[in-house]
């Protein structure tokens, strides 16, 4: 077992069929089965989604990363999976959350609503790091919100 701790970085597109509604069902679904899963494998991370896309980042480690990403791939909630950073990493940036979510909020939604303007985020272009850079910040930033 490789003891280093990995992160990954990727974004899907959204494939939950129906409204608004169906679509939140679906969403929290994921969610709770990502924080009971990802809590079995050590892997800590956050999500951030809109109705188009899913953004997420996963760490741990090799083998929990790497199971995680594999149902992830198979979900058919997830189109078009882009991995844009699979890297070791010396520190976990998401210690405290099995799979922190951000926007459920009305501000956290308005914040990702307005992240493609705000920060240059499109599909076409991402890398990594950037997407790194905008789910850290948008936890940071509803984090403080609660505290």
């Amino acid at each position: 077992m490789d003891p280093k701790l990995y992160r990954l970085v990727y974004f899907s597109k959204n494939r939950i069929l129906g409204g608004p509604s169906s679509i939140a069902i679906e969403v929290e679904s994921i969610l709770h089965a990502a924080q009971r899963n990802n809590a079995r494998l050590d892997i800590t991370g956050a999500l951030i989604f809109n109705t188009g896309i899913f953004a997420q980042v996963l760490e741990g480690p090799r083998d929990g990363v790497e199971a995680i990403f594999e149902k992830i791939q198979q979900d058919t909630r997830h189109g078009d999976v882009q991995v844009l950073a699979f890297d070791i990493t010396k520190e976990r940036t998401f210690a405290q959350w099995s799979m922190g979510f951000f926007g459920r909020s009305r501000e956290g939604h308005d914040l990702f609503g307005h992240i493609a303007v705000a920060t240059g985020f499109t599909t076409a272009r991402i890398e990594g790091a950037r997407l790194f850079q905008i789910v850290r910040d948008l936890a940071f930033e509803e984090e403080s919100r609660v505290a």
